[in-house]
């Protein structure tokens, strides 16, 4: 039973990838799945390069600020984007209504 179980743990681990990130002068290894990696790569370096132009252009002094700013920079992103797609999304409902109302009156008059 120990060998099956060696065994099922080599294969899920044979799936993973081991990278490290390296994020404010700090290296984080990760165990993550290969389809992954791009994706976490990218995401570093959009911090890294976020980081780096607030201690340019702000006067900030511990790492912990800047990232807390990048953070909040990303969040804000990512609920706009959400917040301008529920007003796309109420935008083309209104002119389907508004196309299925022309369809109505042409169709009630045959």
């Amino acid at each position: 039973m120990l060998n099956l179980l060696n065994n099922v743990q080599l294969i899920l681990m044979a799936e993973k990838l081991k990278i490290k990130l390296s994020i404010a002068d700090r290296v984080y290894p990760l165990t993550i799945d290969p389809s992954q990696e791009e994706g976490l790569r990218k995401a570093a370096k959009n911090i890294e390069q976020l980081a780096k132009k607030f201690e340019q252009n702000y006067a900030v002094r511990d790492k912990q600020d800047v990232l807390a700013m990048c953070a909040l920079q990303f969040a804000s992103k990512i609920e706009q984007k959400s917040i301008d797609k529920q007003e796309d999304t109420s935008e083309v409902t209104e002119r389907l209504k508004a196309l299925e109302q022309i369809v109505d009156s042409k169709l009630s008059i045959i």
